[in-house]
């Protein structure tokens, strides 16, 4: 065995021993677990990504629904009174796959309508309401106190991808999806729908916006009317490493300029996506 060879397996052994030590007994806390995965990913035993997932799932232990639904004012719906010409454009915009459908008003959900569905009678001719409540899918209803976990397994069992959010009162506070879910382990999913090639900052609804972190300094100021430092960095993603004083993981936080900067996206390299919100008074 070459020294190369010799060392990596003692610096192996060194940390599974670490890690048996630490599970021998029961452990004080998910940080101090943590700490020895960070100390094994510094010994490149684990690698950045698969570090970054397990910090997403143990934190997705800790979060409810609430925290990440889509809220009511921004669910984008079906009503059953409507004419199917009438929503068809709306469908199209905005490049979903599943409606909420509602019934008398927005309390009402009484089916969920997948686009992929609709085709089929489009090309038939057969779009009317008597053929689409045929193809309607039960709706999940959740509370927003569910635990992320317990939702993401049930999504496993049941394959939904959506479930409508529910208020102590019965009343609908939002949707929530498995994407919503899985971007707390892995990070923001982007696909073609989430920003278009030009678009650098988008709003997430209930106040949040999601901001790539290469977007101009001059624009982000102009969007968010703040007087952040123009002259030393070219983009925000620049001032926010500034801030942190270091390269951040996502998840980490910061404040400053009457904004709370989350990390969303991030590697051991570069900071790729933030989350934005006004700073509470």
């Amino acid at each position: 065995m070459s020294d190369d060879q010799s060392s990596r397996s003692q610096g192996n052994k060194s940390w599974l021993e670490r890690i048996s030590q630490a599970f021998s007994s029961e452990p004080e806390s998910a940080e101090d677990i943590l700490e020895i995965l960070r100390d094994a990913e510094s010994q490149d035993i684990i690698d950045t990504d698969a570090m970054s997932i397990i910090e997403g799932a143990m934190q997705v232990i800790d979060m409810r629904v609430e925290e990440i639904m889509i809220p009511r004012s921004q669910m984008v719906t079906v009503k059953a009174a409507q004419d199917p010409k009438q929503f068809l454009p709306a469908i199209i915009d905005s490049a979903h796959s599943r409606f909420p459908v509602i019934g008398d008003n927005q309390d009402d959900v009484i089916g969920v309508l997948l686009a992929k569905d609709l085709l089929p009678l489009a090309l038939n001719n057969e779009l009317n309401w008597n053929r689409i409540r045929e193809i309607l899918r039960p709706p999940t209803f959740v509370p927003e106190s569910k635990r992320l976990n317990q939702l993401l397994k049930e999504f496993k069992e049941t394959r939904n991808h959506m479930a409508i959010v529910v208020d102590e009162y019965g009343g609908t506070a939002g949707l929530i999806t498995i994407e919503d879910v899985l971007e707390q382990i892995v990070g923001e999913i982007e696909d073609e729908h989430d920003f278009d090639e030009e678009t650098h900052i988008k709003a997430r609804g209930n106040g949040t916006f999601a901001v790539k972190a290469v977007t101009p300094i001059e624009d982000f100021n102009e969007f968010f009317k703040t007087e952040l430092d123009e002259q030393e960095f070219d983009t925000i993603g620049g001032v926010v490493l500034k801030e942190f004083g270091h390269l951040p993981r996502r998840g980490e936080t910061i404040s400053f300029g009457g904004l709370t900067f989350t990390i969303a996206n991030a590697d051991n390299r570069v900071i790729r996506l933030l989350q934005v919100t006004h700073s509470a008074e």
